[in-house]
């Protein structure tokens, strides 16, 4: 069994973790698979980046 890379990213939204992830694996979407481990959470008076988002991207096997 091979081992499958994956990485964790965090940002400011789940669409900035995703986009740091794909640029870090240099791997355009459609290559990635994408699980959402914790959606950001707004802070006092709606201020964002009380609690950052975090991703779990893992590249996709060509079979």
């Amino acid at each position: 069994m091979t081992a499958q890379k994956s990485i964790e990213i965090e940002g400011k939204t789940v669409q900035e973790a995703i986009k740091k992830a794909l640029q870090q694996l240099q791997l355009p979407r459609s290559k990635v698979k994408v699980e959402i481990l914790a959606e950001e959470a707004k802070g006092l008076f709606g201020m964002p980046g009380a609690k950052l988002a975090k991703v779990r991207v893992s590249v996709i096997k060509d079979k």
